[in-house]
């Protein structure tokens, strides 16, 4: 479970947060300008492996946070406890934990949901955002009206139920492997699965995320991110479809760049790992008074 550089080994950030301890893989270059990385469901840090080396090459340091439900010392118990504006505090308590006063902020999947609530409610604290797989909320929201995406989303409505996700997920028999596979998962990364995620009881903490949603606040989803934005998005992705993909630049009121990836699946960083950090490096370097990292 860790995203650090072999040659830049250091200890995990460790830091508090809501009466818990949240860590955040630290590697790369100690001077580097600093990448918040935010990983998704059903993955952690581990994620971002292939990706982060190549972003400490281009000088940058990284910071991949092991979210809340996910980290061993930070599962709280309760559905609200994983409302988003949480998750969003979660990477300021990192960011002002580290002594950054901003960061690149890059998500994946949830991560990337979290990360678009950082840079609308944190503006000043993001100095680029790349979200990648999931489009803005506001988008994915009239999408889920006017595209497929309410069938592509039906298993938002599977993780309410309580219990039986939790025992389908985790079980030893081939059904988890065959949806996980089904939508692109090599089997070195249903492994990681079972040995991150299932072997740790990181389970219910990832499924406390979707089962916020319906405290979700009205109108937390509508405002416009005002910092430079990459979207990355894969034209394979089973879970999210090109409705809200195309939507999201409605949504972001700065300079803005969308990247598709061609026969790529949901699991953009484990699959195309070059490609994402040359967008994530490109969108970066791309800031008003922002350097190259190094």
């Amino acid at each position: 479970m860790s995203a650090a550089d072999p040659n830049n080994p250091r200890p995990d950030l460790w830091f508090p947060r809501d009466g818990m301890e949240l860590r955040a893989v630290d590697s790369g270059p100690e001077d580097g300008e600093a990448i918040v990385l935010l990983h998704g469901f059903p993955q952690r840090t581990s994620s971002w492996d292939r990706v982060a080396p190549l972003l400490h090459a281009a000088g940058y340091r990284t910071l991949a946070l092991d979210q809340r439900g996910y980290c061993e010392s930070a599962r709280p118990r309760g559905r609200r406890a994983y409302r988003l504006p949480e998750l969003v505090g979660d990477v300021i308590a990192l960011l002002d934990s580290a002594g950054l006063a901003d960061a690149h902020v890059v998500g994946h999947d949830w991560g990337a949901a979290v990360a678009w609530g950082v840079a609308g409610a944190y503006p000043n604290r993001v100095r680029t955002l790349t979200a990648v797989s999931v489009p803005h909320p506001a988008a994915f929201l009239t999408a889920m009206v006017r595209s497929d995406q309410l069938l592509r989303s039906w298993y938002i409505g599977f993780f309410q139920l309580p219990l039986i996700p939790e025992l389908m997920l985790s079980s030893p028999g081939p059904r988890p492997e065959k949806a996980l596979a089904g939508m692109g998962m090599t089997p070195e990364m249903i492994q990681r699965y079972r040995d991150e995620m299932v072997a740790t009881g990181a389970i219910p903490g990832g499924l406390g995320w979707y089962r916020a949603l319906p405290f979700a606040a009205p109108g937390a989803a509508t405002a416009k991110v005002r910092v430079p934005t990459t979207f990355v998005w894969s034209d394979r992705d089973t879970a999210l479809g090109r409705g809200g993909a195309e939507r999201t630049r409605e949504h972001v009121d700065a300079d803005y760049r969308f990247v598709e990836m061609n026969g790529v699946s949901h699991w953009i960083p484990d699959e195309r790992p070059a490609e994402l950090a040359d967008a994530i490096v490109d969108r970066a370097r791309s800031a008003p008074g922002v350097g190259t990292g190094g």
